[in-house]
């Protein structure tokens, strides 16, 4: 199995910081400081679903199209 498989199937959780910036963080690992769960575990890429569908891009639409 390679190392993209085992991150596809692997379980993570959703977590924001403060400043409502989302990250994806191992399922069973303590959260970094500052940041707190967002309710959501899944696969990669439920997670990254998840945050493409809540976290809100605070970039100016001329920096969204780089």
């Amino acid at each position: 199995m390679s190392r993209d498989e085992r991150e596809d199937d692997a379980i993570c959780k959703v977590i924001v910081s403060r400043g409502d910036r989302y990250s994806i963080w191992p399922a069973d690992r303590e959260n970094a400081l500052g940041w707190t769960d967002a309710g959501k575990k899944g696969t990669r890429k439920q997670c990254l679903a998840y945050i493409e569908k809540v976290s809100k891009d605070a970039r100016p639409p001329a920096e969204k199209k780089k």
